[in-house]
């Protein structure tokens, strides 16, 4: 833990807190204590909990986005670089993966220099960064990206804009994140997944005190529909914005390009 982070012991949300949790002031802090908190298990606690989907939902994700061998890849939000290493599994040139909770980072960089990572001709880079505020220069990317972390932005429309402002002419950004199933029957069995099995069972394999995994599924049922984020990319410059669900709507791919 770095020098002065906040003790994971401290839970990070109280359930008043958890009524609407994108309204919360101080959002960023505490999503980035309770990341670095969960940053141990994360990639198994994700694994068990998605039935091993989540590896797939990422692979979609990089051929629904294009990616190719002259792609220079941002991904926002990287965690453990779990999507960083899809890119660069699906021939991304570069990966540069970022992050704002350092315990994640740490796990990150390991892992894709494992002997089961992708080919050393992808060359990843790692930055520890706010998605509000990229330290980089515009126009530097051609592909932007962020797997189940724009819910969790402080201010969504500020990360839209970044994800935008860094990306070249022509550039596309793509992005998987967690939404509502459209029919009834699905979403009754997702909220009682989620709501009542899901954060219990995840904080015991987790060993989690911070709280996140009873956050984590109280930031999906509380954040905006497919059409509301393709709204939102538009409102940030994207244009040819589409939506593809996956998983009977448990997950969307949202893919939007930079004009040319």
């Amino acid at each position: 833990m770095r020098c002065g982070a906040m003790s994971s012991d401290k839970p990070s949300w109280t359930s008043q807190q958890l009524d609407s949790p994108h309204t919360v002031s101080d959002k960023a802090t505490r999503v980035r204590r309770m990341f670095d908190a969960i940053a141990p298990r994360y990639e198994l606690v994700n694994s068990l909990f998605s039935a091993r989907r989540d590896g797939a939902w990422r692979r979609k994700a990089v051929r629904l986005g294009r990616t190719s061998e002259s792609d220079d890849v941002l991904d926002v939000a990287c965690g453990t670089g779990d999507f960083a290493r899809a890119f660069a599994a699906g021939g991304a040139r570069t990966v540069t993966g970022c992050d704002f909770a350092h315990q994640m980072l740490l796990r990150a960089a390991p892992a894709c220099d494992a002997p089961t990572a992708p080919p050393s001709g992808n060359r990843f880079r790692w930055c520890e960064a706010d998605a509000l505020n990229l330290p980089f220069r515009s126009a530097c990317f051609t592909l932007t990206s962020c797997a189940f972390g724009v819910r969790n932005f402080q201010n969504l429309d500020a990360g839209l804009e970044e994800m935008y402002r860094v990306l070249r002419p022509g550039g596309r950004t793509v992005i998987l994140e967690f939404t509502q199933p459209r029919y009834r029957l699905a979403r009754g069995l997702y909220h009682l997944y989620a709501n009542r099995f899901m954060p219990v069972a995840a904080t015991l394999v987790s060993g989690d005190r911070s709280g996140a995994y009873r956050y984590l599924p109280r930031s999906v049922v509380s954040f905006l529909s497919a059409e509301q984020m393709c709204e939102r990319l538009r409102s940030a410059g994207f244009d040819r914005t589409t939506a593809t669900p996956l998983s009977w709507g448990i997950v969307t791919v949202y893919v939007a390009w930079r004009p040319s």
